[in-house]
C-alpha cells in the first residue's frame, strides 16, 4: 500500500457514497510529480541552475543553430508572464549563459542567444538530466513506461485540446 491508499480508505470510510476514484488518481500523479521535481531539482542545484534557468537553456538549446529566440518564442513554449520571463532572462544575462542580440528582423526588439558558457553548460546539465530522468522512471518496465507515457499523453490531450 501506498500512503494515498490510506487516505482513499479514509475517505471510503468517512464518505462511502462518494466516488473517490479519481482522487485516488490525481492523489498519486501529484505524488510522483513531487517525487519527480525534488530529484530533477537535485541535479539542476549541482550544475548551479533551477528548474526555471533550465528550461530557458534548455528550450534555446533544442532550437537548433543558432539557438537563439525572441523572447516571444521563448514565452510560447512556456506556461509563464512576459514579466516572469523578462527576470529569468536578465538573470541569465547577469551569469553569462545567454545574450541579447538586436533583432536583425525587428530593429525595436531583440533576440537572445546562448553564450559558449551557456552551451556549454547546458549540455552537461540535460545529460545529467536525461540520466536523473532515466534513473527516476527504472522502477516501471520498458512496456509500462509505453503503457503509462501513451496512457498519459491522452489525459493531457484532454486538457490541450479544450
Amino acid at each position: 500500500m501506498d500512503k494515498v491508499d490510506n487516505i482513499i480508505k479514509q475517505w471510503n470510510k468517512e464518505r462511502p457514497d462518494l466516488n473517490v476514484s479519481s482522487m485516488e488518481l490525481i492523489g498519486r500523479i501529484k505524488k510522483v510529480n513531487g517525487h519527480l521535481v525534488k530529484e530533477m531539482d537535485k541535479t539542476f542545484a549541482a550544475h548551479d541552475l533551477n528548474h526555471a534557468s533550465f528550461d530557458v537553456l534548455a528550450t534555446l538549446r533544442r532550437s537548433g543553430k543558432p539557438y537563439a529566440l525572441s523572447p516571444n518564442e521563448l514565452l510560447s513554449t512556456m506556461m509563464i508572464t512576459s514579466g516572469t520571463m523578462t527576470n529569468r532572462i536578465d538573470r541569465l544575462v547577469k551569469a553569462g549563459l545567454v545574450d541579447r542580440i538586436a533583432n536583425p528582423n525587428d530593429g525595436r526588439g531583440f533576440i537572445i542567444s546562448l553564450t559558449k558558457a551557456g552551451f556549454s553548460l547546458i549540455d552537461k546539465t540535460v545529460s545529467a538530466h536525461a540520466t536523473t530522468q532515466t534513473k527516476l522512471t527504472s522502477g516501471l518496465l520498458d512496456k509500462e513506461q509505453k503503457q503509462l507515457n501513451e496512457l498519459l499523453s491522452k489525459f493531457l490531450r484532454s486538457f490541450e485540446n479544450q
